[in-house]
């Protein structure tokens, strides 16, 4: 089964690359990996033999997403609420929640077969994380230029990737304050926000990242939500940050703005503009109680049946 669904969403991949595209990013994906004594290489290398499909190296360090994701402030503890968005198609109909464990305990990873890393998951009675994809660092060039500098950056880094931090975070920290800590102070290879959610009445924070710097946004009211742009002081830093998409303040104010009550059933608040034509999954947890919630989407519509898990 894992080999099937690999399979089908690396297939979806290849159809909007170009021929080469996937084989070429590939070896340098992998190159990259080796460079930096990547922790989870061998396990990749294996997924990578066992589909036989191009992609899986290039699809692990592949950093192009947008989300929208935050904490909000119940009366039954601190809830993650998560939507993310990825350009492939059908994505949330592969979906898969797998139970995993580490030194510090099991943990549900919501992901996708053929990635090591995790983009968004939560432990029972310890925290959950989600990921969203930080701003284009300016460089007074346009945006295909700033692009492709910031990759040119991206291969000269040392430090992980992000979703590979959060999957080591999961696995080993006992708490959201080591959690928090290691989500801080960790290298990273790209900027990145993380979104974080304790089991404490006000654990909750957004912890926007560049490669060796953290600025914290915490949970001081209702809730504290983040898209795909920075609200802190790296906002100003340097030439500036491009949002990923044109309608990254709009989501954040959306979800700003949502009744804090309706975040306990996903089709209350899962609409326009948090949902869009790129949406691929819906969910929520809380930690504190171990229920996470969660559908897969095609844009705003859904094409799984809803899950429900409580630890």
């Amino acid at each position: 089964m894992l080999a099937l669904a690999s399979r089908d969403m690396l297939g979806a991949a290849s159809r909007m690359a170009a021929p080469l595209a996937l084989p070429l990013g590939d070896r340098a994906s992998r190159a990259w990996l080796e460079r930096n004594a990547n922790p989870y290489l061998a396990e990749i290398d294996a997924i990578a033999e066992m589909v036989d499909v191009a992609g899986v190296h290039a699809l692990n360090v592949c950093f192009e997403w947008g989300c929208t994701s935050g904490v909000v402030a119940t009366p039954e503890g601190p809830l993650l609420f998560r939507v993310m968005d990825w350009m492939f198609p059908r994505l949330g109909e592969t979906l898969v929640v797998a139970r995993q464990s580490g030194p510090a305990g099991e943990f549900y990873a919501v992901t996708w077969p053929g990635l090591s890393g995790i983009f968004q998951g939560m432990a029972p009675g310890r925290f959950a994380i989600a990921i969203n994809q930080a701003p284009m660092r300016k460089h007074g060039r346009g945006a295909p230029l700033d692009w492709l500098q910031n990759r040119i950056d991206t291969d000269r880094a040392r430090g992980l990737p992000p979703a590979h931090l959060m999957r080591r975070v999961l696995e080993t920290a006992p708490d959201y304050a080591t959690a928090c800590a290691m989500l801080r102070e960790t290298p990273l290879a790209v900027p990145v926000i993380f979104i974080v959610c304790g089991i404490g009445e006000r654990e909750g924070c957004v912890i926007e990242r560049t490669e060796h710097a953290a600025a914290i946004r915490p949970l001081d009211g209702a809730n504290v939500c983040a898209a795909n742009h920075f609200e802190s002081e790296f906002a100003a830093q340097g030439k500036g940050w491009r949002a990923r998409t044109d309608d990254s303040l709009e989501r954040a104010q959306c979800a700003r703005t949502t009744d804090v009550m309706r975040f306990g059933d996903i089709a209350d608040w899962f609409v326009a503009p948090i949902a869009n034509d790129k949406t691929r999954l819906a969910m929520t947890a809380r930690p504190a109680s171990g229920a996470l919630h969660l559908i897969g989407t095609a844009g705003g519509s859904a094409v799984t049946e809803p899950l429900s898990l409580r630890a």
